[in-house]
């Protein structure tokens, strides 16, 4: 009896501490929000809800199955800023939570990954429980006095499989929470079969539609429907709604030879994405096999009759001159038995080869390679956020680009971001020069505080320099590599820099400006303008060098005409706009 009372007593202890805990918690609902935070739905604004991946419009072209799967969150996220020290999710479900071959964290759960200020992600782990009110406590173990003060960005990708009623996220009332609205980059749109859905994947970060987000950083629409998708003219036509930069048609292991004509089904599908949108990619993909297709030559045959339609019809599309089309075989996707839960759905392995596979062949079409230094390889960052917001800046680029394109981009760090000019920056030291030298020559402001090579290789694969033909691309960058990177590093990335730049610009004079002098590198940064000389020179790009106006006799930085060392005051911006003036007049 008398332990009996201690646990009740226990327990009435244990939940008022939560009562109190819970009531500390301000929590957020997106339905609640003034503009659009749901990522991965390609009509924003003309949902049912907000947790449906087809407009409401849709409830009456497409067949029901289609529409009742759309209902499902498969390819959903939400992002968010947080320096707390534990999310929190409640939310409502409406389906069955688990399947058979498919636990109920893919089915019914919720992933929550995160980024450093490097731009590295990370996986965040808790505790849940999934059912009909179901809920999740991701802890954060995280001391940096950074994390406390500037927190990080979040992305939690939604349920799989089920439909989302309600959903709300919160943090303890002394912790800050800022959603992030939906990204301004064309995404990509994928229409596909459960495997697209993201079955048999143990969780939602684990479709391979997520793991392509994540490594590619671009938005994904995950228009995968189980057992339904079946490349139907009224999907296809909802797909020309989405201005995209790539669509993938993954159909092919919800249709069989003997009861769809392959052939036909995808010429039309083709051909009427390309009426509506003639120069965005299109990636074709072939079944990727059964995992029992070495024993089962029934199964063998089928395949192969399948992919030799779908073949046949990709060749004719591309004799009828149909261009930026693209055939993903069987064997580049290369399966093997392990890969797969039953006989035909992948499990995480699976899901990781899919997405390898889908982004190599992706960042090939767009010409988006990544190298092996670190200068090559293209990284977010959000090192200076005391100052600025690093991914606010790159979409206030972007719908600047739509509204009201430039002539002259002037690409690179801190130095330029605090320049003056557009987009606005809280810092702006040099204002004047801006407004009387650069305005007037049609000079835009592409500097970023603390970007590295590879943060502006990062922005210029995703879509700062799209979308318009500017006459010339200023490039200053690369000084606050100078701590992490050789000179040969240094080199090397802004070579890759100036081709993924030459690529989006065809017709633009790229001009490389070589390192500004700062306090006790002078000659190094000597030196490396040497190579960079050189390098300009290989690229039969202009280069030159303004920073000489900065220097003193004794060839040391003239500490009259900077802030810090590093950054140039009024006077220094002066002397840099005359220099630039000439070189764009020239």
């Amino acid at each position: 009896m008398r332990k009996a009372k201690l646990l009740l007593i226990f327990l009435f202890v244990v939940n008022i501490s939560f009562s109190q805990d819970e009531s500390k918690i301000k929590w957020w609902n997106p339905g609640n929000s003034e503009v659009p935070v749901i990522e991965g739905r390609g009509w924003s604004n003309e949902g049912k809800s907000i947790y449906h991946r087809f407009p409401k419009k849709a409830e009456v072209t497409v067949r029901e199955d289609v529409w009742n799967l759309s209902k499902q969150s498969a390819g959903l996220s939400i992002r968010f800023r947080s320096n707390a020290d534990s999310i929190n999710i409640k939310y409502r479900l409406k389906g069955s939570i688990s399947m058979n071959h498919m636990p109920a964290t893919g089915v019914s759960g919720l992933d929550l990954y995160s980024k450093t200020y490097d731009g590295e992600w990370l996986r965040c782990w808790g505790s849940y429980s999934i059912k009909t009110e179901s809920d999740y406590s991701f802890k954060i173990d995280e001391k940096s006095d950074f994390y406390k003060k500037y927190g990080r960005e979040y992305q939690l990708f939604l349920p799989l499989y089920n439909e989302i009623e309600t959903l709300e996220i919160g943090v303890v009332e002394t912790y800050f929470f800022k959603a992030l609205p939906i990204r301004n980059e064309k995404p990509i749109v994928a229409y596909g079969t459960s495997i697209c859905q993201g079955a048999c994947a143990s969780r939602p970060g684990m479709a391979w539609t997520s793991i392509l987000e994540r490594k590619l950083e671009r938005p994904v629409i995950n228009l995968g429907f189980s057992g339904n998708g079946m490349l139907e003219p009224e999907v296809i036509d909802l797909m020309t709604e989405v201005d995209a930069k790539l669509y993938i048609l993954d159909c092919l292991p919800n249709l069989h030879p003997d009861e769809d004509d392959i052939y036909s089904l995808t010429i039309a599908a083709v051909k009427k994405l390309k009426i509506k949108r003639p120069m965005v990619p299109i990636i074709l993909t072939s079944h990727i096999g059964f995992a029992d297709e070495l024993t089962n030559k029934k199964r063998a045959g089928l395949i192969l009759k399948l992919n030799n339609e779908f073949e046949k019809a990709f060749n004719d599309l591309k004799s009828d001159g149909l261009e930026n089309i693209f055939l993903l075989k069987k064997q580049d996707l290369n399966f093997d038995f392990d890969m797969y839960v039953d006989h035909i759905h992948p499990n995480d392995y699976g899901m990781m080869q899919y997405a390898d596979t889908y982004e190599n062949k992706i960042r090939e079409i767009l010409d988006e390679p990544v190298g092996e230094l670190s200068t090559t390889m293209p990284k977010t960052q959000s090192r200076d956020i005391s100052v600025y917001n690093w991914e606010e800046r790159h979409q206030e680029v972007l719908k600047l680009n739509k509204t009201d394109k430039t002539k002259i981009c002037l690409i690179g760090d801190s130095i330029i971001n605090f320049w003056g000019g557009e987009p606005e920056s809280t810092i702006a030291r040099g204002q004047g020069s801006w407004s009387n030298i650069l305005e007037p020559l049609g000079v835009r402001n592409f500097g970023f505080g603390w970007d590295r090579i590879e943060n502006v290789l990062w922005r210029v694969y995703h879509d700062e320099l799209d979308g318009f033909d500017a006459e010339q691309i200023i490039l200053m960058i690369g000084t606050n590599n100078l701590d992490i990177n050789s000179d040969i590093e240094i080199a090397n990335g802004l070579k890759a820099l100036i081709e993924a730049i030459k690529i989006r610009q065809l017709q633009t004079t790229i001009k490389l400006i070589g390192l500004l002098p700062r306090t006790g590198k002078e000659k190094r940064i000597k030196s490396l303008n040497l190579k960079l000389a050189d390098l300009a020179k290989s690229e039969s790009i202009d280069f030159n060098i303004i920073g000489n106006s900065l220097l003193g006799e004794d060839g040391k930085i003239n500490e009259s005409l900077f802030t810090d060392g590093l950054h140039p005051n009024n006077e220094g911006y002066l002397l840099l706009g005359k220099s630039l003036q000439q070189l764009i007049e020239d």
